[in-house]
Protein backbone atom coordinates (compact mmCIF):
# COMPACT_ATOMS: atom_id res chain seq x y z
CA UNK A 1 0.00 0.00 0.00
CA UNK A 2 2.81 2.41 0.85
CA UNK A 3 4.43 1.77 -2.53
CA UNK A 4 1.15 2.56 -4.31
CA UNK A 5 0.75 5.80 -2.37
CA UNK A 6 4.29 6.85 -3.24
CA UNK A 7 3.58 6.12 -6.90
CA UNK A 8 0.40 8.20 -6.80
CA UNK A 9 2.28 11.04 -5.11
CA UNK A 10 4.85 10.96 -7.92
CA UNK A 11 2.08 11.04 -10.52
CA UNK A 12 0.48 14.04 -8.81
CA UNK A 13 3.77 15.92 -8.98
CA UNK A 14 3.79 15.35 -12.73
CA UNK A 15 0.15 16.33 -13.39
CA UNK A 16 -1.21 19.59 -14.75
CA UNK A 17 -4.36 19.48 -12.64
CA UNK A 18 -3.19 18.95 -9.07
CA UNK A 19 -1.25 22.14 -8.30
CA UNK A 20 -3.70 24.44 -10.20
CA UNK A 21 -6.55 22.77 -8.30
CA UNK A 22 -4.82 23.39 -4.97
CA UNK A 23 -4.21 27.03 -5.93
CA UNK A 24 -7.86 27.42 -7.02
CA UNK A 25 -9.03 26.01 -3.69
CA UNK A 26 -6.69 28.40 -1.93
CA UNK A 27 -8.29 31.25 -3.91
CA UNK A 28 -11.71 30.17 -2.63
CA UNK A 29 -10.48 30.33 0.97
CA UNK A 30 -8.73 33.65 0.34
CA UNK A 31 -11.86 35.17 -1.16
CA UNK A 32 -13.94 34.06 1.81
CA UNK A 33 -11.38 35.42 4.27
CA UNK A 34 -11.14 38.81 2.56
CA UNK A 35 -14.92 39.19 2.36
CA UNK A 36 -15.16 38.35 6.05
CA UNK A 37 -12.51 40.96 6.81
CA UNK A 38 -14.32 43.56 4.71
CA UNK A 39 -17.61 42.78 6.43
CA UNK A 40 -16.26 43.20 9.96
CA UNK A 41 -13.39 45.70 9.58
CA UNK A 42 -14.77 47.89 6.81
CA UNK A 43 -12.82 50.02 4.36
CA UNK A 44 -13.83 53.58 5.20
CA UNK A 45 -10.22 54.44 5.99
CA UNK A 46 -9.38 54.03 2.30
CA UNK A 47 -11.25 57.26 1.47
CA UNK A 48 -8.50 59.22 3.22
CA UNK A 49 -5.91 58.02 0.72
CA UNK A 50 -6.30 59.71 -2.69
CA UNK A 51 -4.55 56.88 -4.51
CA UNK A 52 -6.48 54.21 -2.63
CA UNK A 53 -10.01 55.53 -2.28
CA UNK A 54 -12.87 53.09 -1.84
CA UNK A 55 -14.63 52.04 -5.02
CA UNK A 56 -18.34 52.18 -5.75
CA UNK A 57 -20.41 49.12 -6.79
CA UNK A 58 -20.40 49.80 -10.54
CA UNK A 59 -16.66 50.53 -10.64
CA UNK A 60 -15.84 47.50 -8.52
CA UNK A 61 -17.88 45.25 -10.82
CA UNK A 62 -16.13 46.58 -13.90
CA UNK A 63 -12.68 46.07 -12.40
CA UNK A 64 -13.34 42.51 -11.24
CA UNK A 65 -15.15 41.60 -14.45
CA UNK A 66 -12.22 42.83 -16.54
CA UNK A 67 -9.71 40.94 -14.41
CA UNK A 68 -11.65 37.66 -14.35
CA UNK A 69 -12.38 37.73 -18.10
CA UNK A 70 -8.76 38.44 -18.99
CA UNK A 71 -7.44 35.79 -16.59
CA UNK A 72 -9.50 32.95 -18.03
CA UNK A 73 -8.54 34.04 -21.54
CA UNK A 74 -4.84 34.10 -20.73
CA UNK A 75 -5.19 30.76 -18.90
CA UNK A 76 -6.51 29.21 -22.11
CA UNK A 77 -3.62 30.69 -24.07
CA UNK A 78 -1.08 29.43 -21.52
CA UNK A 79 -2.60 25.95 -21.69
CA UNK A 80 -2.42 25.97 -25.49
CA UNK A 81 1.21 27.09 -25.49
CA UNK A 82 2.09 24.45 -22.90
CA UNK A 83 0.48 21.65 -24.89
CA UNK A 84 2.26 22.84 -28.05
CA UNK A 85 5.56 22.80 -26.16
CA UNK A 86 4.88 19.28 -24.88
CA UNK A 87 4.05 18.04 -28.39
CA UNK A 88 7.23 19.63 -29.75
CA UNK A 89 9.35 18.09 -27.01
CA UNK A 90 7.82 14.66 -27.61
CA UNK A 91 8.64 14.75 -31.31
CA UNK A 92 12.04 16.39 -31.02
CA UNK A 93 13.57 14.77 -27.94
CA UNK A 94 11.56 11.58 -27.46
CA UNK A 95 8.29 10.61 -25.74
CA UNK A 96 10.07 9.51 -22.57
CA UNK A 97 10.97 13.13 -21.86
CA UNK A 98 7.30 14.12 -21.62
CA UNK A 99 7.32 13.47 -17.88
CA UNK A 100 10.09 16.06 -17.46
CA UNK A 101 7.93 18.75 -19.07
CA UNK A 102 4.73 17.66 -17.34
CA UNK A 103 6.38 17.89 -13.91
CA UNK A 104 7.83 21.35 -14.56
CA UNK A 105 6.76 23.56 -11.65
CA UNK A 106 6.96 26.77 -13.71
CA UNK A 107 4.20 25.67 -16.10
CA UNK A 108 2.02 24.36 -13.29
CA UNK A 109 2.34 27.52 -11.18
CA UNK A 110 1.65 29.73 -14.21
CA UNK A 111 -1.54 27.89 -15.08
CA UNK A 112 -2.58 27.80 -11.42
CA UNK A 113 -1.98 31.54 -10.95
CA UNK A 114 -4.38 32.55 -13.72
CA UNK A 115 -7.04 30.06 -12.68
CA UNK A 116 -6.77 31.06 -9.01
CA UNK A 117 -7.03 34.77 -9.86
CA UNK A 118 -10.08 34.07 -12.02
CA UNK A 119 -11.78 32.08 -9.24
CA UNK A 120 -10.95 34.72 -6.64
CA UNK A 121 -12.34 37.61 -8.72
CA UNK A 122 -15.46 35.63 -9.61
CA UNK A 123 -16.28 34.88 -5.97
CA UNK A 124 -15.65 38.44 -4.82
CA UNK A 125 -17.69 39.82 -7.73
CA UNK A 126 -20.85 38.03 -6.64
CA UNK A 127 -20.79 39.70 -3.21
CA UNK A 128 -20.93 43.27 -4.57
CA UNK A 129 -24.36 44.89 -4.31
CA UNK A 130 -25.66 48.43 -4.66
CA UNK A 131 -28.08 50.11 -2.28
CA UNK A 132 -30.99 49.39 -4.62
CA UNK A 133 -30.04 45.74 -4.88
CA UNK A 134 -29.68 45.22 -1.14
CA UNK A 135 -33.26 46.21 -0.43
CA UNK A 136 -32.26 47.89 2.81
CA UNK A 137 -30.74 51.00 1.33
CA UNK A 138 -27.18 49.94 2.19
CA UNK A 139 -24.80 48.67 -0.48
CA UNK A 140 -21.70 46.54 0.00
CA UNK A 141 -18.38 46.78 -1.79
CA UNK A 142 -15.53 44.58 -0.42
CA UNK A 143 -12.82 47.16 -1.09
CA UNK A 144 -10.06 45.21 0.64
CA UNK A 145 -10.91 42.15 -1.42
CA UNK A 146 -11.03 44.35 -4.52
CA UNK A 147 -7.60 45.76 -3.74
CA UNK A 148 -6.21 42.24 -3.35
CA UNK A 149 -7.79 41.30 -6.67
CA UNK A 150 -5.90 44.13 -8.37
CA UNK A 151 -2.68 42.98 -6.68
CA UNK A 152 -3.29 39.42 -7.90
CA UNK A 153 -3.79 40.78 -11.43
CA UNK A 154 -0.42 42.56 -11.23
CA UNK A 155 1.19 39.36 -9.95
CA UNK A 156 -0.41 37.47 -12.84
CA UNK A 157 1.19 39.88 -15.30
CA UNK A 158 4.56 39.18 -13.69
CA UNK A 159 3.92 35.44 -13.97
CA UNK A 160 2.98 35.86 -17.64
CA UNK A 161 6.29 37.62 -18.31
CA UNK A 162 8.07 34.77 -16.55
CA UNK A 163 6.15 32.21 -18.63
CA UNK A 164 7.09 33.91 -21.90
CA UNK A 165 10.75 33.57 -20.93
CA UNK A 166 10.40 30.14 -19.35
CA UNK A 167 8.89 28.21 -22.28
CA UNK A 168 11.64 28.83 -24.89
CA UNK A 169 14.27 28.43 -22.18
CA UNK A 170 12.73 25.14 -21.14
CA UNK A 171 12.78 23.85 -24.71
CA UNK A 172 16.44 24.70 -25.29
CA UNK A 173 18.22 21.39 -25.83
CA UNK A 174 21.07 22.20 -23.44
CA UNK A 175 18.59 22.95 -20.66
CA UNK A 176 16.71 19.72 -21.39
CA UNK A 177 19.91 17.70 -21.15
CA UNK A 178 21.02 19.60 -18.06
CA UNK A 179 17.73 18.81 -16.33
CA UNK A 180 18.12 15.07 -16.99
CA UNK A 181 21.82 15.04 -16.12
CA UNK A 182 21.30 16.98 -12.91
CA UNK A 183 18.58 14.55 -11.82
CA UNK A 184 20.93 11.65 -12.56
CA UNK A 185 23.71 13.16 -10.46
CA UNK A 186 21.33 13.82 -7.56
CA UNK A 187 19.91 10.31 -7.72
CA UNK A 188 23.40 8.80 -7.68
CA UNK A 189 24.24 10.92 -4.65
CA UNK A 190 21.03 9.87 -2.89
CA UNK A 191 21.10 6.22 -3.88
CA UNK A 192 24.64 5.20 -3.05
CA UNK A 193 25.45 3.95 -0.54
CA UNK A 194 21.75 3.98 0.41
CA UNK A 195 19.96 0.70 -0.28
CA UNK A 196 17.56 -1.83 1.25
CA UNK A 197 18.81 -2.92 4.66
CA UNK A 198 22.50 -2.70 5.44
CA UNK A 199 25.52 -3.68 3.38
CA UNK A 200 27.43 -6.86 4.01
CA UNK A 201 30.08 -6.09 6.68
CA UNK A 202 33.62 -6.40 5.38
CA UNK A 203 34.81 -8.10 8.54
CA UNK A 204 32.39 -11.02 8.26
CA UNK A 205 34.28 -14.20 7.47
CA UNK A 206 31.61 -15.67 5.22
CA UNK A 207 31.71 -15.20 1.50
CA UNK A 208 28.65 -14.45 -0.57
CA UNK A 209 28.05 -18.05 -1.60
CA UNK A 210 28.02 -19.22 2.02
CA UNK A 211 25.43 -16.63 3.05
CA UNK A 212 22.97 -17.50 0.29
CA UNK A 213 20.52 -20.32 1.10
CA UNK A 214 21.08 -23.52 -0.87
CA UNK A 215 17.84 -23.09 -2.83
CA UNK A 216 19.12 -19.84 -4.40
CA UNK A 217 22.56 -21.10 -5.41
CA UNK A 218 23.47 -21.91 -9.00
CA UNK A 219 24.61 -25.40 -8.01
CA UNK A 220 21.41 -26.18 -6.09
CA UNK A 221 20.02 -29.69 -6.47
CA UNK A 222 16.54 -30.21 -7.83
CA UNK A 223 15.17 -30.84 -4.36
CA UNK A 224 16.82 -27.70 -2.93
CA UNK A 225 15.78 -25.59 -5.91
CA UNK A 226 12.12 -26.42 -5.40
CA UNK A 227 12.12 -25.33 -1.75
CA UNK A 228 10.95 -21.78 -2.33
CA UNK A 229 7.62 -19.94 -2.31
CA UNK A 230 6.72 -17.83 -5.35
CA UNK A 231 5.07 -14.42 -4.98
CA UNK A 232 3.48 -13.50 -8.30
CA UNK A 233 2.56 -10.13 -9.82
CA UNK A 234 -1.06 -8.98 -9.73
CA UNK A 235 -0.74 -6.26 -12.41
CA UNK A 236 0.84 -5.83 -15.81
CA UNK A 237 3.12 -2.89 -16.52
CA UNK A 238 6.44 -1.33 -15.60
CA UNK A 239 7.76 -1.75 -12.10
CA UNK A 240 7.98 1.85 -10.87
CA UNK A 241 8.75 1.52 -7.18
CA UNK A 242 9.81 -1.06 -4.59
CA UNK A 243 9.15 -0.28 -0.93
CA UNK A 244 12.43 -1.61 0.45
CA UNK A 245 11.66 -0.84 4.09
CA UNK A 246 8.44 -2.85 3.94
CA UNK A 247 10.13 -5.81 2.24
CA UNK A 248 12.92 -5.87 4.79
CA UNK A 249 10.43 -5.59 7.66
CA UNK A 250 8.33 -8.49 6.34
CA UNK A 251 11.39 -10.65 5.82
CA UNK A 252 12.62 -9.98 9.35
CA UNK A 253 9.19 -10.45 10.94
CA UNK A 254 8.66 -13.85 9.30
CA UNK A 255 12.33 -14.89 9.32
CA UNK A 256 12.48 -15.13 5.53
CA UNK A 257 15.11 -14.70 2.85
CA UNK A 258 13.60 -12.96 -0.19
CA UNK A 259 15.13 -12.86 -3.65
CA UNK A 260 13.80 -10.09 -5.91
CA UNK A 261 13.33 -11.14 -9.53
CA UNK A 262 12.77 -7.65 -10.95
CA UNK A 263 14.13 -4.17 -10.38
CA UNK A 264 12.53 -0.75 -11.01
CA UNK A 265 12.13 -0.14 -14.72
CA UNK A 266 11.53 -3.79 -15.65
CA UNK A 267 8.31 -4.87 -17.35
CA UNK A 268 6.21 -7.44 -15.50
CA UNK A 269 2.87 -9.04 -16.21
CA UNK A 270 0.29 -10.93 -14.26
CA UNK A 271 1.48 -14.30 -13.04
CA UNK A 272 5.21 -13.58 -13.27
CA UNK A 273 7.23 -14.27 -10.15
CA UNK A 274 8.14 -11.03 -8.38
CA UNK A 275 9.82 -12.55 -5.32
CA UNK A 276 11.05 -15.96 -4.27
CA UNK A 277 10.88 -16.68 -0.54
CA UNK A 278 12.70 -19.20 1.63
CA UNK A 279 11.74 -21.15 3.66
CA UNK A 280 8.43 -21.61 1.81
CA UNK A 281 6.42 -22.74 4.83
CA UNK A 282 6.80 -19.31 6.46
CA UNK A 283 5.37 -17.47 3.45
CA UNK A 284 1.59 -17.94 3.60
CA UNK A 285 -0.97 -16.17 1.39
CA UNK A 286 -1.24 -13.19 3.71
CA UNK A 287 2.52 -12.69 3.78
CA UNK A 288 2.72 -13.10 0.01
CA UNK A 289 0.01 -10.45 -0.41
CA UNK A 290 1.92 -8.04 1.84
CA UNK A 291 5.10 -8.61 -0.18
CA UNK A 292 3.27 -8.06 -3.47
CA UNK A 293 1.81 -4.80 -2.14
CA UNK A 294 5.34 -3.45 -1.72
CA UNK A 295 5.67 -3.31 -5.53
CA UNK A 296 4.04 -0.47 -7.49
CA UNK A 297 3.34 -1.14 -11.18
CA UNK A 298 2.38 1.52 -13.71
CA UNK A 299 1.99 2.13 -17.43
CA UNK A 300 5.39 3.76 -17.96
CA UNK A 301 8.89 3.92 -16.59
CA UNK A 302 9.73 6.73 -14.19
CA UNK A 303 12.87 8.11 -12.59
CA UNK A 304 11.47 7.51 -9.10
CA UNK A 305 13.84 4.60 -8.39
CA UNK A 306 15.15 3.80 -11.86
CA UNK A 307 18.61 5.24 -12.53
CA UNK A 308 18.69 3.36 -15.80
CA UNK A 309 15.74 5.42 -17.02
CA UNK A 310 17.68 8.68 -16.64
CA UNK A 311 20.68 7.13 -18.42
CA UNK A 312 18.37 5.94 -21.19
CA UNK A 313 16.97 9.47 -21.62
CA UNK A 314 20.45 10.86 -22.27
CA UNK A 315 21.20 7.97 -24.62
CA UNK A 316 17.95 8.57 -26.51
CA UNK A 317 18.66 12.28 -27.04
CA UNK A 318 22.20 11.54 -28.23
CA UNK A 319 21.06 8.72 -30.52
CA UNK A 320 18.42 10.96 -32.11
CA UNK A 321 20.98 13.73 -32.56
CA UNK A 322 23.34 11.35 -34.36
CA UNK A 323 20.65 9.91 -36.64
CA UNK A 324 21.06 10.71 -40.36
CA UNK A 325 17.89 12.80 -40.36
CA UNK A 326 19.16 15.16 -37.62
CA UNK A 327 22.97 14.91 -37.79
CA UNK A 328 23.69 17.07 -34.74
CA UNK A 329 26.89 15.72 -33.13
CA UNK A 330 27.24 18.65 -30.75
CA UNK A 331 24.00 17.77 -28.97
CA UNK A 332 25.42 14.26 -28.63
CA UNK A 333 28.58 15.78 -27.13
CA UNK A 334 26.49 17.52 -24.48
CA UNK A 335 24.84 14.20 -23.58
CA UNK A 336 28.27 12.53 -23.41
CA UNK A 337 29.51 15.29 -21.10
CA UNK A 338 26.65 14.69 -18.65
CA UNK A 339 27.01 10.91 -18.92
CA UNK A 340 30.71 11.34 -18.20
CA UNK A 341 29.96 13.48 -15.16
CA UNK A 342 27.48 10.91 -13.81
CA UNK A 343 29.77 7.94 -14.40
CA UNK A 344 32.70 9.88 -12.90
CA UNK A 345 30.64 10.39 -9.77
CA UNK A 346 29.67 6.73 -9.72
CA UNK A 347 33.28 5.60 -10.33
CA UNK A 348 34.37 7.08 -7.01
CA UNK A 349 31.67 5.39 -4.95
CA UNK A 350 31.44 2.00 -3.32
CA UNK A 351 28.45 0.20 -4.80
CA UNK A 352 26.29 -1.91 -2.47
CA UNK A 353 26.34 -5.67 -2.28
CA UNK A 354 23.33 -7.45 -3.70
CA UNK A 355 23.00 -9.18 -0.31
CA UNK A 356 21.08 -7.05 2.19
CA UNK A 357 21.02 -7.77 5.90
CA UNK A 358 18.91 -6.56 8.79
CA UNK A 359 20.15 -4.87 11.96
CA UNK A 360 20.96 -8.25 13.48
CA UNK A 361 23.26 -9.18 10.60
CA UNK A 362 20.96 -11.85 9.15
CA UNK A 363 20.60 -12.07 5.37
CA UNK A 364 17.09 -10.94 4.40
CA UNK A 365 17.00 -9.71 0.80
CA UNK A 366 18.86 -10.69 -2.37
CA UNK A 367 18.61 -8.01 -5.04
CA UNK A 368 20.01 -7.54 -8.53
CA UNK A 369 23.73 -6.69 -8.46
CA UNK A 370 24.50 -3.01 -9.10
CA UNK A 371 27.80 -2.69 -10.96
CA UNK A 372 29.85 0.07 -12.53
CA UNK A 373 30.20 -2.08 -15.64
CA UNK A 374 26.43 -2.32 -15.97
CA UNK A 375 25.98 1.45 -15.97
CA UNK A 376 28.85 1.88 -18.43
CA UNK A 377 27.23 -0.60 -20.81
CA UNK A 378 23.87 1.17 -20.40
CA UNK A 379 25.33 4.55 -21.30
CA UNK A 380 28.56 4.44 -23.28
CA UNK A 381 27.98 0.92 -24.55
CA UNK A 382 24.60 1.88 -26.04
CA UNK A 383 26.04 5.00 -27.72
CA UNK A 384 29.18 3.42 -29.18
CA UNK A 385 27.43 2.26 -32.36
CA UNK A 386 26.16 5.81 -33.04
CA UNK A 387 29.35 7.66 -32.12
CA UNK A 388 31.53 5.36 -34.21
CA UNK A 389 30.00 6.80 -37.40
CA UNK A 390 30.84 10.43 -36.61
CA UNK A 391 34.35 11.71 -35.92
CA UNK A 392 33.22 14.58 -33.65
CA UNK A 393 31.03 12.30 -31.54
CA UNK A 394 33.70 9.58 -31.43
CA UNK A 395 36.34 12.01 -30.15
CA UNK A 396 33.84 13.25 -27.55
CA UNK A 397 33.16 9.65 -26.56
CA UNK A 398 36.86 9.01 -25.96
CA UNK A 399 37.30 12.27 -24.09
CA UNK A 400 34.36 11.40 -21.82
CA UNK A 401 36.00 8.04 -21.05
CA UNK A 402 39.14 9.96 -20.07
CA UNK A 403 37.07 12.18 -17.77
CA UNK A 404 35.55 9.14 -16.05
CA UNK A 405 38.99 7.60 -15.58
CA UNK A 406 40.07 10.62 -13.50
CA UNK A 407 37.81 9.38 -10.68
CA UNK A 408 38.68 5.69 -11.07
CA UNK A 409 41.08 4.04 -8.65
CA UNK A 410 39.86 0.48 -9.15
CA UNK A 411 41.88 -1.46 -11.78
CA UNK A 412 38.78 -3.48 -12.69
CA UNK A 413 36.88 -0.30 -13.50
CA UNK A 414 39.80 1.06 -15.52
CA UNK A 415 39.68 -2.20 -17.49
CA UNK A 416 36.01 -1.48 -18.25
CA UNK A 417 36.95 1.94 -19.65
CA UNK A 418 39.71 0.39 -21.73
CA UNK A 419 37.27 -2.17 -23.12
CA UNK A 420 34.83 0.55 -24.21
CA UNK A 421 37.62 2.45 -25.95
CA UNK A 422 38.64 -0.75 -27.72
CA UNK A 423 35.03 -1.46 -28.78
CA UNK A 424 34.67 2.04 -30.18
CA UNK A 425 37.83 1.58 -32.25
CA UNK A 426 36.48 -1.71 -33.65
CA UNK A 427 33.24 0.00 -34.68
CA UNK A 428 35.04 3.08 -36.04
CA UNK A 429 37.09 0.90 -38.39
CA UNK A 430 33.83 0.11 -40.19
CA UNK A 431 32.00 3.41 -39.69
CA UNK A 432 34.76 5.90 -40.56
CA UNK A 433 37.31 6.15 -43.35
CA UNK A 434 40.49 8.06 -44.10
CA UNK A 435 41.62 10.89 -41.84
CA UNK A 436 38.55 10.65 -39.61
CA UNK A 437 39.24 7.02 -38.84
CA UNK A 438 42.93 7.60 -38.22
CA UNK A 439 42.29 10.45 -35.82
CA UNK A 440 39.77 8.50 -33.75
CA UNK A 441 42.01 5.44 -33.56
CA UNK A 442 45.02 7.57 -32.58
CA UNK A 443 43.07 9.31 -29.81
CA UNK A 444 41.73 6.00 -28.49
CA UNK A 445 45.21 4.48 -28.51
CA UNK A 446 46.50 7.51 -26.61
CA UNK A 447 43.87 7.00 -23.93
CA UNK A 448 44.53 3.26 -23.69
CA UNK A 449 48.29 3.79 -23.36
CA UNK A 450 47.71 6.33 -20.59
CA UNK A 451 45.33 4.03 -18.71
CA UNK A 452 47.97 1.28 -18.77
CA UNK A 453 50.38 3.46 -16.79
CA UNK A 454 50.30 3.80 -12.96
CA UNK A 455 50.36 7.60 -13.22
CA UNK A 456 47.63 7.80 -15.88
CA UNK A 457 45.87 10.69 -14.13
CA UNK A 458 48.94 12.90 -14.38
CA UNK A 459 49.46 11.90 -17.99
CA UNK A 460 45.89 12.87 -18.86
CA UNK A 461 46.09 16.15 -16.93
CA UNK A 462 49.32 17.04 -18.72
CA UNK A 463 47.58 16.60 -22.04
CA UNK A 464 45.46 19.69 -22.67
CA UNK A 465 43.42 17.78 -25.23
CA UNK A 466 41.80 15.76 -22.44
CA UNK A 467 40.86 18.11 -19.62
CA UNK A 468 39.95 21.71 -20.31
CA UNK A 469 41.78 21.85 -23.63
CA UNK A 470 38.83 21.38 -25.98
CA UNK A 471 35.50 23.14 -26.34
Amino acid sequence: MRATLLRYADELRGSYWFLPSVMAFGAVLLAGGMIFLDTHAGSAWMDDLPWLYAARPDGARQVLSAISASMITVAGTVFSVTIAAVVYASGQYGPRLLSNFMSDRGNQVTLGTFIATFVYCLLVLRTIRSAAESGGGVGFVPNLALLLGVILALCSIAVLIFFIHHVPSQLHINNVIEDVGDKLLKEIDNRFPRFIGAPRPDDVGQNDAARVPATFRLDASQADGERRALVTAKDTGYLQLIDGDTILSIAREHDLVLRLQYQPGDFVHVGRTLVEAWPPERCDDETAGAICAAFAVGSRRTALQDLRFLVDELVEIAARALSPGVNDPFTALTCLDWLGAALSDLAGRELPSHLRIDKDGALRVITHPVTFEGFMDRGFGALAQYCANDMVAALGFIRALGEVSMDCDDPARLKVLDDHAQKLVALARHGLVGFNQERVIARADELRRALAEPDYKRRLRDSGAWLGGTA
